[in-house]
């Protein structure tokens, strides 16, 4: 697959999906909107992957290439393009669906569980993955639920924590990327909002959770495959 990522910070980092893409063989493109005007077209990937970052989805004053982002966004959805959205991205995602996106009741940083919302038919891209697993949160905000698509996740602390629109553009509001060289990454650089709270770990709560780590890289490989095999039949055959 030609993988492309759009990041917001220079600690944006991939996370778990640099190590499957590296060791699927898979070629991997970023770009930066506040750095460049300069997008691919959407005919240049196959997968775009919209990351996390630490500004809100509004903020245009302060961040005004958020609207070319969006505006790219649309324009690869429309394209027909798999994509997946996590945290700062699903937000993206659910706002250019034309979905509300707004601050949380909670605050969510830790491991929490997430649980799959019952359906009468699961989506084909997340037919293999658990119906409960802890995962690690860092955020304040949440969205609704685009119209057309699917709800996918909820956790005590917030609702709405993943949909699936036209059965390609997944979003999560949860980092199923965590590394433990990411988590440190985060605490390092926005450690101070860390509180008190329902859903606020201490720090020390967060790191070294091995076996967290483990369950989360394999529910996001896991989902990877998915889109790799969308991709692969959506191709012509050779004649």
């Amino acid at each position: 697959m030609k993988i492309h990522a759009l990041q917001h910070s220079a600690l944006n980092t991939l996370g778990s999906i640099e190590e499957y893409i590296r060791t699927r063989n898979h070629s991997l493109e970023s770009t930066r909107f506040y750095k460049t005007t300069n997008p691919p077209a959407p005919g240049s990937f196959d997968l775009l992957i919209i990351m996390g970052g630490p500004m809100g989805i509004y903020d245009y004053e302060e961040n005004p290439w958020l609207r070319d982002e969006k505006a790219f966004i649309k324009q690869a959805i429309g394209a027909g393009k798999p994509v997946l959205g996590i945290c700062l991205g699903a937000q993206m995602l659910a706002d250019v669906l034309g979905a509300r996106v707004y601050e949380n009741r909670h605050r969510e940083m830790g491991w929490f569980p997430v649980r799959a919302i019952a359906a009468e038919s699961k989506p084909e891209i997340l037919k293999g993955l658990p119906e409960e697993i802890t995962v690690f949160h860092w955020h304040s905000r949440t969205f609704d639920t685009p119209a057309g698509a699917v709800h996918l996740f909820r956790s005590e602390g917030c609702k709405n924590q993943g949909f699936i629109y036209e059965g390609r553009v997944v979003a999560f509001q949860f980092h199923p990327e965590a590394t433990d060289e990411r988590i440190r990454s985060m605490i390092g650089r926005f450690g101070l909002e860390i509180g008190d709270g329902l859903y606020m770990q201490k720090k020390e709560e967060m790191l070294g959770q091995e076996r967290y780590l483990a369950e989360t890289k394999e529910f996001m490989f896991k989902l990877l495959d998915m889109f790799e095999k969308m991709v692969h039949s959506s191709m012509p055959e050779d004649i």
